[in-house]
């Protein structure tokens, strides 16, 4: 009999004759209809994607030896288990490794066996299993012993390599790790799932002329014998695998301390350390801030930003030595613009958000996910607001909350907490809805509650679940300040339910249900269109889910309706009011009465709830006629959120567009960036459209019509970096749209621009706001094209190489788009990291869109090998390239095409969205392309 066999029958006899404790829970009744065979032909003993809970670790001892040369690792890991259930096995998860050497410990660390023990290996759920001849005994304390290795990573997840040129052209290799959600298992054996917190004890490898990073400083350096040196990382606090990191580079830094003590670094290539000092100083100021805010101190003794070469997000926050794209953390004042230095600072503050939210307090498992990142994501707007009002961050809000509406009016959207088992719909999870929904619903809730007892409500959620899991109900109980009786401990952390009484908020004087009314948040997808009524004083006010793709008439109706009801905190004012006014809407349809009759009422205040408002024509008509006469009347949110508001039941079919544009027409009085620029990008998203689908007479009107309207605003921008934030965003949308539109004042000044600058060979600075601008209209000839491609790849700033690829995927050459477009593919030119977003560029070029979505299904094995099937990269490309079609020709091809990689696209949320997106296009221009025809040539006339 071979050895394979031979072990099959002694792991069939030990299974048979062990009773059923000591086999994993589930294999005692459901065993013969659940095998799963193992790579070696061997019946695998779990069959489930999550791991049994029966083996808990504790502490993982671990050694890893990345050599830079051969782009290999080598390591071994050591894990403290806590054995809950007698058995045989310990199943854990590893993906790609190899593992070399198993055993088992005992509580003194002396091995239970003689031999190496066998272990099973499962690929479809990236886990493996050891089999103890000898049971492990429950409440006993073991050690799991293993020995593995792997290449190197060629993509962006687990542990892989990365690189960057020097100055001089020398090509440098470096390893870095990105764990979330689920790649720890490519770089160690583990227990990768969120609920298994341990203690990580850490020791790296590295030549001499590199350095290691971990999540805890190093505690010793010894030398080895091999001319090495092994780096002993103090042992951390307890917290999840994907929170894990370690990274071997030859990095330069610049450090310093906050007023607790906190040592903070940024870390960055050599020759762009001088890039680092805002992100310093911004670090400092944002940890003080959260420290300050949530009333716990950050619990490591240091923090380190580390930017990467190759990195497919925008950053992560592993505990203590958080990771970023260069241009996430990198700073250059010579050629960021106020956008860039936003964007960085922004950032930053997400990732340390993350060190209390996600870090300290993790969720229970992913469906959970927005805890963190919806957290995250809010607080970069609080965080920066604090820290750096100049910045006017609070303005970037709406625009975070439309984005949510754009996703959660669509039918393929999904609940806030909704199911994720495999790492794909995992990866999934990380969306729109996750972050911008979360970031929106909590804004709502904060205004709701008052920013005090926001505050507190969140401060005892940390304080209670720190180094623990948490689940969605946790939250909203630590809001209400109640818990089980159980859990009562002195009103250190809440009331007990007897105490409180579900501890109800008053809100206009009506009693709430908090955790009932935030399920209805949560639980359920979509978002709610509240439509209202004036009838003298008195309000009829209705509430529906709000959908773009269906209307009241389609005989699917009913059943996207059915069911959906929301707690919905409404505000208004009216043009009587002085002040908010509130009412909490729990029903389908409720009835206001208002102390006196009054000209105008306008609901959802500064747009701080999440949901849309319709009136009927006659309130539609008296804030049309207010925003004409005194807009002013009305906060600049207010005015935005209108815009907002109408455009989108345009698309719903729910108002004519020649209402909406009749809305817009104020604008020429406006003086807010905010509302000017959601009215703009309007007509431009318009413009966009219709421009692709060759409609010669409307693409006219309507660029004449833009450039007409807005000329005085358009004549006034100056090229140069002066004004406040407001003023410089305002002028780099407003001069990049005017230049794309062909306004020739706009295209004369920025060829003059672009050619003293190429006289200079680059050397001369150009205003950094309009950067972009400059080097669009300067791609645009064959000599500028290929000078900036020249500049592309020699240029040491990240900042600016992100505009110059974006210039170059301008050009209304095809044949340029598609070289550029194998460049990206082709990875050494372009980045890969870069090409998602090269592709997303190229499909919003008229001359690019079918380009990109044909690049996109010749090119979709290789496209899926390097970003990962559900990762963010692969949805923005989906998303990206299908988006720019509206006729129904291309839904056809679109969904011909998904229909031939059913296996994948079967897996994918993002497939529904898409075809959805496409679908919402077909509608608007059969709805509207007439209507905006004739308004347009009323208006011109």
């Amino acid at each position: 009999m071979s050895s394979s066999g031979i072990l099959f029958l002694l792991l069939t006899l030990i299974s048979l004759t062990l009773p059923a404790t000591c086999l994993p829970p589930e294999s005692s009744s459901t065993a013969a209809e659940n095998i799963h065979v193992a790579t070696n032909g061997l019946p695998f003993p779990w069959s489930k994607l999550r791991l049994p809970n029966y083996i808990i670790p504790i502490h993982y001892h671990l050694l890893i030896h990345p050599n830079l040369t051969t782009l290999r690792s080598n390591g071994s890991v050591k894990i403290e288990i806590d054995v809950k259930n007698n058995t045989n096995w310990v199943v854990l998860h590893s993906k790609n490794l190899e593992i070399t050497a198993a055993t088992v410990l005992d509580e003194s660390e002396a091995h239970l066996f003689d031999k190496a023990l066998p272990v099973l290996e499962y690929p479809p759920h990236e886990q493996i299993a050891i089999f103890s001849p000898k049971i492990l005994t429950s409440g006993e304390k073991y050690f799991l012993y293993l020995e593995f290795s792997a290449a190197l990573g060629d993509g962006f997840f687990g542990f892989y390599k990365s690189s960057y040129r020097t100055k001089d052209g020398e090509t440098r290799v470096l390893a870095s790790t990105h764990f979330e959600p689920t790649s720890a298992r490519m770089a160690f054996p583990c227990f990768d799932e969120p609920i298994f917190k341990a203690n990580y004890s850490v020791r790296i490898r590295r030549g001499s002329s590199h350095i290691a990073l971990s999540n805890m400083p190093v505690e010793h350096t010894m030398k080895l014998d091999d001319g090495l040196f092994e780096d002993r990382f103090e042992t951390s606090v307890q917290m999840s695998t994907y929170l894990v990191a370690f990274i071997v580079c030859d990095f330069k830094s610049v450090s310093k301390r906050t007023v607790t003590g906190i040592d903070v670094s940024i870390y960055a290539v050599p020759h762009k350390w001088h890039q680092t000092h805002y992100a310093l100083e911004a670090a400092v100021k944002l940890l003080e801030f959260y420290e300050t805010y949530f009333n716990i101190y950050y619990p490591l003794p240091k923090l380190d930003l580390i930017a990467i070469p190759d990195f497919q997000s925008g950053a992560m926050e592993n505990w203590g030595l958080t990771t970023y794209r260069e241009t996430s953390l990198l700073y250059d004042p010579d050629v960021s613009s106020t956008s860039d230095k936003l964007w960085v600072t922004m950032v930053i503050g997400h990732e340390l958000a993350h060190q209390w939210f996600g870090n300290l307090v993790t969720m229970e498992w992913w469906n959970d996910i927005w805890l963190n990142e919806g957290f995250a994501r809010y607080m970069e707007f609080a965080s920066v607001a604090a820290t750096y009002p100049q910045l006017k961050v609070e303005d970037y809000l709406l625009d975070t909350c439309f984005a949510a509406i754009g996703r959660d009016s669509l039918n393929s959207s999904r609940a806030i907490s909704c199911s994720a088992e495999n790492p794909t719909q995992i990866k999934e999870m990380f969306d729109t809805v996750s972050y911008d929904k979360g970031a929106c619903i909590l804004h709502m809730l904060r205004h709701f509650l008052t920013d005090d007892v926001f505050q507190s409500g969140i401060v005892r959620y940390l304080r209670k679940f720190k180094y623990r899991n948490a689940k969605n109900e946790d939250l909203w109980d630590s809001l209400v300040n109640t818990c089980s009786e159980e859990d009562f401990t002195s009103g250190e952390y809440c009331y007990s339910d007897t105490q409180a009484t579900k501890n109800a908020y008053r809100f206009a004087g009506e009693h709430i249900d908090l955790k009932k009314m935030m399920y209805t948040w949560t639980l359920q997808k979509g978002i709610p269109l509240v439509t209202v009524k004036r009838q003298g004083t008195k309000l009829y006010i209705e509430q529906e889910r709000f959908l773009k793709t269906v209307q009241p008439s389609d005989p699917l109706w009913q059943t996207m309706q059915t069911g959906y009801l929301w707690h919905i905190p409404l505000t208004f004012k009216t043009s009587h009011s002085s002040t908010e006014m509130r009412h909490i809407l729990q029903t389908k349809s409720d009835v206001l009465v208002l102390d006196e009759d009054v000209d105008w009422v306008k609901f959802n205040t500064d747009m701080n709830g999440y949901y849309i408002i319709h009136y009927d024509s006659k309130g539609w008509s008296a804030l049309i006629d207010l925003l004409r006469v005194n807009h002013s009347a009305m906060s600049f949110k207010d005015r935005a959120n209108l815009i907002h508001n109408a455009f989108q039941l345009v698309t719903a079919g729910r108002l004519t567009l020649d209402q909406a544009l009749d809305l817009i027409t104020y604008l020429k009085s406006e003086t807010h960036n905010v509302p000017l620029l959601q009215g703009i990008g309007y007509l431009e998203s318009f413009y966009k459209m219709i421009e692709k689908r060759n409609i010669a007479d409307i693409t006219q009107n309507l660029k004449t019509y833009i450039l007409q309207y807005f000329k005085d605003m358009i004549d006034k921008q100056t090229w140069s970096n002066e004004g406040t934030v407001s003023d410089r965003r305002l002028r780099s949308e407003v001069l990049s749209l005017a230049c794309d539109l062909g306004h020739a004042p706009c295209l004369e000044k920025a060829k003059h621009f672009y050619q003293t600058w190429v006289k200079s060979n680059g050397t001369t600075s150009l205003p950094s706001d309009v950067t972009d601008t400059i080097y669009m209209v300067g791609a645009q000839d064959d000599s500028g094209w290929h000078y900036l491609l020249e500049k592309y790849e020699v240029s040491m700033s990240e900042a600016e190489k992100c505009k110059i690829l974006s210039a170059l995927a301008s050009s209304r050459d095809s044949s340029k788009l598609s070289r550029l477009l194998e460049l990206g593919m082709e990875g050494s030119v372009i980045r890969a990291q870069d090409l998602s977003t090269l592709i997303y560029s190229v499909a919003r070029n008229p001359a690019g869109h079918f380009l990109a979505w044909n690049f996109v299904k010749k090119n979709w094995n290789g496209l899926v090998e390097k970003f990962q099937l559900g990762s963010f990269s692969m949805r923005n490309i989906i998303i990206g390239t299908t988006a720019q079609f509206s006729s129904k020709e291309e839904l056809v091809n679109i969904m011909e095409f998904f229909d031939s990689i059913r296996d994948q696209s079967s897996q994918l949320r993002v497939i529904q969205v898409a075809v959805e997106n496409v679908e919402k296009n077909i509608l608007w221009l059969e709805r509207n392309l007439e209507t905006l025809r004739m308004w347009l040539q009323q208006r011109l006339n």
